[in-house]
C-alpha cells in the first residue's frame, strides 16, 4: 500500500553539533524542529505546512475538539490481512492484532499537525550549532528549551530530543490510569502537576542548575489509595544527580523518600505492569542502555488520537478488556527515526532490547517494541498524541502497555471526564518538596 524508507545512519556517539551550513537547512528544506519539510515520493505523506489549525469554535478549556472530524479512514488492518502491511507496523502491533481476531487498526490520511512556539523554534536552531553530549551521553550542554539535537547523529541524540521535546511551561491535569489483568480494569484518579525547566521561557543553561522538571500527584480515588501523594525532582543528568522522589501516605501521615523511581523500579499502583522509565514512552538516564540510530521510516502510527481524547466518552468504552477500543484510534503514515536500545552488561531491566519510533515532526515517541534477555518480544508501548493547540505542544493524550503474553494491560492518561488541563496553573518549585508534601497531606 505504502512504500517503506530505511536510511542507514552510523550510530557512533561522537558527533554532537552541526556546523552552520546543516543549521541553515532547519526553516528550510528541514522543518524548525528537523524534520523533512517536503512529503514523500509517493503523495502518502504531505508537505509539512506548519501544523493545526484549531477548529473556528474552539475557546481554551474546551477537550480540543477533532480538526479531521470530518476524514474517512482509507482503510482497516486486521489479523487476517496484516502481513501485507507487515513492513509498515511496529512488531509488538502485529502480535497484538495476531493475538486478539477483533482488533484492527484504522489508516485514516496523513496530516502533519505538530507544531510548537515560535520560540522554541528560534531556540532549536540556536541549539543545532552549541548543543553536545556529555559525560558519556548521560548529560547535554549548549541547549535549552528548544530540541537540542534537531540534526541527529546518533540514536542517543535522538532519545535526548524526545525527552526534552518542547510540553508547555507548567501543568495541572487531573486523569485516570487503568490497570488491566485478567479483562478487568481497576482504575486510579490523580491530580497531578509538573513544572518544566529546561523549556521555560527565558531559561538559561545556568540558570537551569541541572534540573529538568519537577512532579506531583495526589490520589483521589478510589477511596482505600485517597490522599496518597508523590513528589519527584528530576535531574537533566541522572547519573551525575540521581532523582529524588517522596510519598505521602495517608495511613501513617509520613512522607518517606523512595530508594529509587528510576530505570526499572516498579511504578506505585501499577500491580506491577509499569516500570518508571516507560513513562512519557522513556524518560530518564539514559546510561543503562547501548543506543543504535538505525535510520529513518515510514510507518503506520498512532497520531492525531482526538476521538479518544473527547469529553464524556465512559471510561468502560475507551477501556476494553484485551485492548483499548480500537474505534476511537487513528493511525496515519509518518516518518519516524527508529533507535533500538541494548541493555548494557551487568545491568538488569525486564526489557533488554527496545525498538523505538520517534515521530520526526514532533520528537514525541509514537511506539516502542519491548524484547526481553531472551530476545522475545514481550511487549508493546503506543502514545496516542494530539496537538494541543492552545499551547501549542504535540504530545500524547493516552498511553498504552500490552504485556502481549500474559494479555494484561496499563493506560494512563484517560481524561474525557475530568476538566482539562491548565497550563497556566501558578506553582513555583517550593511546591515540589517532602514540605510541600507533608503540608498537603495534613
Amino acid at each position: 500500500m505504502f512504500g517503506i524508507v530505511l536510511l542507514a545512519v552510523a550510530a557512533g556517539q561522537a558527533q554532537a553539533k552541526v556546523d552552520a551550513v546543516q543549521a541553515a537547512r532547519l526553516g528550510a528544506d528541514l522543518t524548525p524542529l528537523g524534520a523533512e519539510r517536503a512529503g514523500n515520493a509517493a503523495g502518502t505523506i504531505p508537505e509539512w505546512t506548519g501544523g493545526v489549525t484549531p477548529p473556528a469554535h474552539y475557546q481554551p478549556g474546551m477537550h480540543h475538539p477533532d480538526p479531521y472530524a470530518g476524514d474517512q479512514p482509507l482503510f482497516r488492518i486486521t489479523a487476517e490481512d496484516v502481513e501485507r502491511n507487515r513492513n509498515l507496523l511496529a512488531v509488538g502491533l502485529v502480535d497484538l492484532l495476531e493475538r486478539n481476531p477483533d482488533y484492527y487498526v484504522r489508516v485514516f490520511p496523513t496530516r502533519r499537525s505538530a507544531s510548537a512556539p515560535q520560540r522554541i523554534y528560534d531556540a532549536t536552531r540556536e541549539n543545532a550549532e552549541k548543543a553536545e553530549l556529555i559525560e558519556n551521553g548521560n548529560g547535554i550542554s549548549g541547549a535549552v528549551a528548544g530540541i537540542p539535537f534537531p540534526i541527529p547523529q546518533n540514536g542517543m541524540e535522538v532519545i535526548w530530543n524526545h525527552i526534552l521535546h518542547y510540553k508547555g511551561d507548567q501543568t495541572r491535569f487531573i486523569n485516570n490510569q487503568a490497570v488491566v489483568i485478567n479483562g478487568r480494569a481497576n482504575l486510579i484518579k490523580r491530580d497531578r502537576y509538573i513544572y518544566y525547566i529546561y523549556n521555560r521561557e527565558g531559561m538559561t543553561p545556568e540558570a537551569m542548575d541541572n534540573t529538568l522538571l519537577y512532579y506531583r500527584y495526589h490520589v483521589t480515588a478510589p477511596a482505600k489509595l485517597s490522599g496518597t501523594s508523590l513528589v519527584v525532582q528530576d535531574p537533566l543528568d541522572q547519573v551525575l544527580t540521581t532523582r529524588r522522589a517522596w510519598r505521602y501516605s495517608p495511613n501513617d501521615r509520613r512522607v518517606r523518600r523512595l530508594p529509587s523511581l528510576a530505570y526499572d523500579s516498579i511504578q506505585p499502583d501499577t500491580s506491577g505492569l509499569a516500570t518508571a522509565d516507560v513513562v512519557d514512552s522513556y524518560n530518564g538516564a539514559p546510561d543503562r542502555y547501548d543506543w543504535t540510530l538505525v535510520g529513518k521510516r515510514e510507518m503506520l502510527v498512532p497520531y492525531n488520537s482526538y476521538a479518544v481524547h473527547q469529553q464524556g466518552i465512559p471510561y468502560d468504552q475507551i477501556v476494553l478488556p484485551k485492548t483499548v477500543n480500537p474505534e476511537l484510534l487513528r493511525y496515519e503514515l509518518h516518518r519516524v527515526w527508529e533507535v533500538e536500545a541494548k541493555l548494557r552488561t551487568g545491568f538488569s531491566h525486564p526489557y533488554h532490547t527496545r525498538r523505538f519510533y520517534v515521530d520526526e515532526d514532533s520528537w514525541q515517541i509514537v511506539a516502542v517494541d519491548l524484547y526481553d534477555a531472551k530476545d522475545e518480544l514481550v511487549g508493546l508501548q503506543e502514545s496516542h498524541p494530539i496537538n494541543y493547540y492552545d499551547v501549542p505542544m504535540f504530545q500524547a493524550t493516552l498511553e498504552t502497555l500490552y504485556h502481549l503474553k500474559t494479555g494484561n494491560y496499563f493506560v494512563d492518561g484517560l481524561d474525557n471526564n475530568e476538566p482539562m488541563y491548565d497550563f497556566d496553573y501558578p506553582m513555583s518549585p517550593q511546591d515540589f518538596t517532602p514540605q510541600a508534601l507533608r503540608r498537603a497531606g495534613n
